[in-house]
């Protein structure tokens, strides 16, 4: 892959418009459990093994489709969010690192993947800039109904959304890690900032 790739129109329309409103009406979407650099988001977090995934999609069986187009055979942890953005919110520049906060000797994923659910027809700003290191390779316009993976190394970014709606995706660090560091991670388990989410944790 050269930094980035894009598939487009991944899902049929019926999937898509059901993965939206179960993501828009899911207990867990709050204001968003990542980090600072997440100005104005919202979402919440699934985090599994390979082994975890048939769990996931008992648990969340709207993601099922996109799952099934995304993972990548030879990675085998993961770091799932739906990410809403609306006129304001902005994403700084960073790389993702989600696992470390299971294990701290986790490097970046080997991969990322997007798919953009929700995208406002006259959307301005909302770009995903990507930098390997100082050098920008690309800055993506988000299309609904499209795939886009990345490289996990890469420094992105969002630009502010200049425009009322809503830029929500779903996206997946997918990672390749030692047997050590996968005992570290959990089989299932998801991360909100819902008053009472129902959270659900399975280790080996």
């Amino acid at each position: 892959m050269s930094y980035y790739r894009q598939q487009f129109d991944v899902l049929s329309l019926t999937d898509l418009h059901t993965l939206r409103g179960e993501i828009l009406s899911c207990p867990y979407f709050a204001v968003n459990n990542l980090n600072r650099d997440f100005v104005g988001t919202k979402g919440f977090s699934v985090v599994f093994q390979q082994s975890g995934l048939e769990t996931v999609k008992q648990e969340f069986p709207f993601f099922a489709a996109y799952l099934d187009r995304a993972l990548e055979q030879d990675c085998n942890a993961f770091y799932l969010n739906p990410l809403l953005l609306k006129e304001g919110s902005r994403v700084d520049p960073h790389i993702d690192r989600s696992l470390r906060s299971y294990c701290k000797t986790v490097e970046p994923p080997a991969i990322v993947s997007v798919l953009y659910v929700q995208v406002p027809a006259d959307l301005q700003g909302g770009e995903l800039v990507l930098r390997n290191h100082r050098q920008q390779v690309g800055q993506i316009k988000p299309k609904i109904n499209t795939l886009l993976h990345f490289q996990g190394d890469l420094t992105h970014s969002v630009n502010p959304v200049r425009v009322n709606g809503t830029r929500l995706s779903l996206v997946c660090e997918q990672y390749s890690l030692s047997a050590a560091e996968l005992q570290e991670i959990p089989e299932f388990t998801v991360e909100s900032r819902a008053a009472k989410p129902k959270r659900a944790a399975m280790r080996r």
